[in-house]
C-alpha cells in the first residue's frame, strides 16, 4: 500500500471506506507515485515483449507508448479520486486497443484502478467501468475492426472472450475480498477502541467512587471532631485533646487510602501495595463513628464467611457511606448495621432513628449515586429511603456468584 488511514473510525473519523482519508508513507505529498511508476514500467516493458508475438497488430511506436502512459498516469490520484480515475484508465485503455496496438499488461492499470475504486467503496463505478471496457472491446474486436487499424485485420475469435471475462471477474472478486477484509479490520479496530474507552471510563468512575467514599467519610469525622474541639477548647481541654487526636488519626488514615488510590494512577499495571478494604475492617468504621459521637451496633444474620474481594470492598464502602450520611444528615446518635449472609447474596442494611437535621437525610448526591453504582457493578441493588417511624434505611443486596473465589 502507498498510504494509510489518518483517522481511526473508532475515534470519530469519517465512516470507512467511502470517506477514507489517506496520508503518504512516501515523501511525495501523499500521492502513490512509487506504485504508479512501477505499474507504468511494468506496462511499458511487458507490452514491448508481448508485441513480438503479435505480428498482426501495429508496432509499438511513440504514440502507442504515449497511450500506455496515459492509461497509467491517472493511477497517481486513485486514492483521492477513485471514480474519475477508474473511468479515465478504462477509456485510455480502450483508446489504446482501438488504435490497433498489441495486447499486453495494459490491463494491469485497469485492475489497479478497479481495485482502488472497490476498496474505497465505489464498487458500482468499478463494475460500470469494467463492463463498458469489455463492451467496447467486443465492439472493436467483432464489428468496428473493419474501419480501425491495422488494415486488413479480421474479427477476433469468440473463444478469447472467455478469458477476458474471467479476468474481469477475478479483478472484481479480489477487490471485493480486500474491501470486506478492510471493513472487518476497521470494525474490529473500532470495537477495540470502544472497549478501551469503556475500560478507561470504568476505571475513572471506580477511582472517583473510592476518593469520594474515603474523603467524605474521613472529612465528616474530622468536621464533627473539629466542632467538638472548638467548643471544648477552653471549658474542657482534655476532651478537646481527644477530639484533636481523633482528627489526626482520621486524617492519617484518609491520606493513606488516598495515596493507595493515587498509586494505581501512577502505575496502572502494578498490583496494589495494600489489600482493598473489606468487612474485616468494619470495627474500624465503628470506632471512627464512635469518635464522631455515633454509636453503631453491628449484627450478623446467617453464617459469616469470606466473600469475593469485589463484594467485600463494595459492602465496606456502602456501609462507610451510609454511616457518613448518618453523621452528616441525621439527628440520631445511634445506627445499626446488619449483615445478612445468604447462600447466593449478601444483604446489608444500615438504619438510624432519625430525624433528618437538614437537607436530604439520605444524602441523595454523589454518595447515594456511588453506592448504587457499586451495587450495580456486581449485579446488585440499593434501596434507600425514609422508614415509617421517621428513621432512614439503606439496604443493599449484593449477589455472590458461586464461581467467584471466596
Amino acid at each position: 500500500m502507498d498510504a494509510h488511514p489518518t483517522r481511526d473510525p473508532g475515534h470519530g473519523g469519517p465512516p470507512w471506506p467511502r470517506r477514507w482519508q489517506w496520508a503518504a508513507r512516501e515523501p511525495g505529498g501523499g500521492l502513490p507515485w512509487r506504485s504508479t511508476l512501477l505499474v507504468a514500467v511494468l506496462v511499458l516493458v511487458g507490452t514491448g515483449f508481448a508485441a513480438h508475438n503479435q505480428p498482426g497488430r501495429l508496432a509499438l511506436d511513440v504514440l502507442g507508448r504515449a497511450l500506455l502512459l496515459l492509461a497509467c498516469a491517472p493511477l497517481i490520484l486513485r486514492h483521492r479520486h477513485p471514480v474519475p480515475v477508474v473511468f479515465g484508465v478504462s477509456a485510455a485503455t480502450l483508446g489504446y486497443l482501438a488504435a490497433g496496438y498489441p495486447y499486453g499488461p495494459v490491463f494491469a492499470a485497469v485492475a489497479v484502478a478497479c481495485f482502488a475504486a472497490v476498496v474505497h467503496g465505489h464498487r458500482r463505478a468499478a463494475w460500470w467501468a469494467l463492463g463498458l471496457l469489455w463492451a467496447g472491446h467486443l465492439l472493436l474486436a467483432h464489428w468496428l475492426y473493419r474501419w480501425l487499424p491495422p488494415a486488413g485485420d479480421g474479427p477476433a475469435p469468440w473463444g478469447q472472450e472467455l478469458p477476458v471475462a474471467a479476468f474481469a471477474v477475478a479483478i472484481l472478486a479480489a477487490a471485493e475480498l480486500a474491501r470486506v477484509r478492510r471493513e472487518q479490520w476497521a470494525k474490529e479496530r473500532a470495537e477495540r477502541a470502544a472497549a478501551e474507552r469503556r475500560r478507561a471510563d470504568e476505571e475513572r468512575l471506580r477511582i472517583a467512587r473510592e476518593l469520594h467514599d474515603v474523603l467524605a467519610h474521613s472529612l465528616s469525622v474530622i468536621n464533627v471532631q473539629a466542632g467538638v474541639g472548638l467548643a471544648l477548647l477552653d471549658a474542657d481541654p482534655a476532651q478537646a485533646r481527644t477530639a484533636l487526636t481523633t482528627i489526626k488519626a482520621a486524617s492519617k488514615e484518609a491520606l493513606g487510602e488516598v495515596r493507595q488510590v493515587l498509586d494505581t494512577l501512577r502505575a496502572p499495571g502494578d498490583a496494589p501495595r495494600a489489600p482493598a478494604p473489606g468487612l474485616d475492617r468494619l470495627p474500624e468504621l465503628v470506632e471512627q463513628a464512635a469518635a464522631a459521637g455515633l454509636t453503631v451496633r453491628t449484627r450478623d444474620e446467617g453464617r459469616r464467611r469470606r466473600l469475593p474481594p469485589g463484594t467485600e470492598l463494595a459492602a465496606f464502602r456502602i456501609v462507610q457511606e451510609a454511616l457518613t450520611n448518618v453523621v452528616r444528615h441525621s439527628g440520631s446518635r445511634t445506627a445499626e448495621v446488619v449483615l445478612g449472609y445468604g447462600p447466593d447474596a449478601l444483604v446489608l442494611s444500615v438504619d438510624d432513628e432519625g430525624p433528618a437535621t437538614g437537607g436530604d437525610a439520605g444524602g441523595s448526591g454523589n454518595g447515594l449515586a456511588g453506592m448504587r453504582e457499586r451495587a450495580a457493578a456486581l449485579g446488585g441493588t440499593i434501596e434507600a429511603g425514609t422508614r415509617p417511624d421517621g428513621g432512614f434505611r439503606v439496604r443493599a443486596t449484593l449477589p455472590v456468584r458461586p464461581e467467584e473465589p471466596s
